[in-house]
């Protein structure tokens, strides 16, 4: 079983912008799958799951963040392998994107334009239920 975390980012739209109560969803995207997704990764042996869904947030977006509440566990077959992806709702705090050979770019978008761009029904899931959690 490949054991893996991730999170649905998000961030406030600024209220000078129109985003009095809004937010906005962050997408990596892979070259090596040519997929939009949201940041997730391999755990490392002694790191905790939480633990590993702020770092791989850190390394795909840049983005310090703040884990908020615990959204579905994903399990699929990746490359013939079991894998079980544990994800959270996470506030983005600061920071700044740098492409890499594994993340070259990330989109912020409003949730109903996030949703389409998507590639997977899975990831939309996540989406709805982040959007169900923040709605409390």
């Amino acid at each position: 079983m490949i054991l893996a975390a991730g999170c649905v980012l998000w961030r406030p739209v600024p209220y000078e912008e129109g985003g009095a109560g809004t937010i906005e969803i962050a997408l990596v995207h892979r070259p090596k799958y040519d997929d939009w997704s949201h940041p997730k990764g391999k755990l490392k042996r002694g790191e905790t799951l939480a633990a590993c869904a702020v770092r791989e947030v850190l390394e795909e977006t840049g983005q310090s963040c703040e884990l908020g509440a615990r959204l579905p566990t994903v399990r699929y077959l990746a490359q013939g392998r079991p894998k079980e992806v544990h994800y959270w709702a996470a506030r983005a705090l600061e920071g700044t994107f740098v492409p890499t050979h594994e993340i070259d770019a990330v989109l912020w978008l409003p949730p109903a334009e996030a949703r389409p761009r998507l590639t997977q029904p899975r990831d939309r899931d996540l989406l709805d239920a982040l959007l169900a959690a923040t709605a409390r």
